[in-house]
């Protein structure tokens, strides 16, 4: 199959950075929301927007993962459907998310639900730098390699 980029786009900050790698592999894009993105007008480049349902972006990208896909996402439970389909995953930060680590992962996001629901004060993710937007071109290019070639 034909390597190809999904993103999980409402918060997704590199997308910039995303389409810049498609470009130089002249690999398609497909940028999937909840509610109309603006997409350069660019032959790699299509959007999908699905329902604002809840998990309605998840579910269209989890069905249209397989081997040769590269997905872009934040969202833990969404990385866990993508691997079990094939597909390699990456989070915005660069970090990828494999069949050996998303078990800790998922694992780490049920305990800080369980922290907050009791009414801990935890605080957020830490705020985005350069260096992730430097990070992941990086593991977005490296990506990309490794499908091209079949990895």
């Amino acid at each position: 199959m034909r390597p190809r980029i999904l993103v999980d786009a409402d918060a997704c900050p590199v997308k910039e950075e995303i389409y810049k790698v498609a470009f130089r592999h002249e690999i398609p894009v497909v940028v999937v929301s909840n509610q109309h993105l603006r997409v350069p007008a660019h032959p790699l480049l299509s959007r999908q927007v699905v329902s604002d349902a809840f998990d309605a972006a998840d579910d269209w990208i989890a069905e249209q993962s397989a081997p040769g896909a590269i997905v872009i996402t934040a969202d833990i439970l969404l990385a866990d459907r993508a691997l079990k389909a094939g597909a390699r995953v990456l989070a915005p930060t660069g970090k990828p998310f494999t069949t050996s680590s998303i078990g800790g992962a998922i694992a780490t996001r049920a305990i800080m639900a369980d922290l907050r629901a009791g009414g801990d004060q935890l605080g957020g993710p830490a705020p985005f730098a350069k260096t992730d937007r430097s990070r992941f071109l990086q593991a977005l290019d490296q990506a990309v390699v490794a499908a091209k070639r079949g990895l």
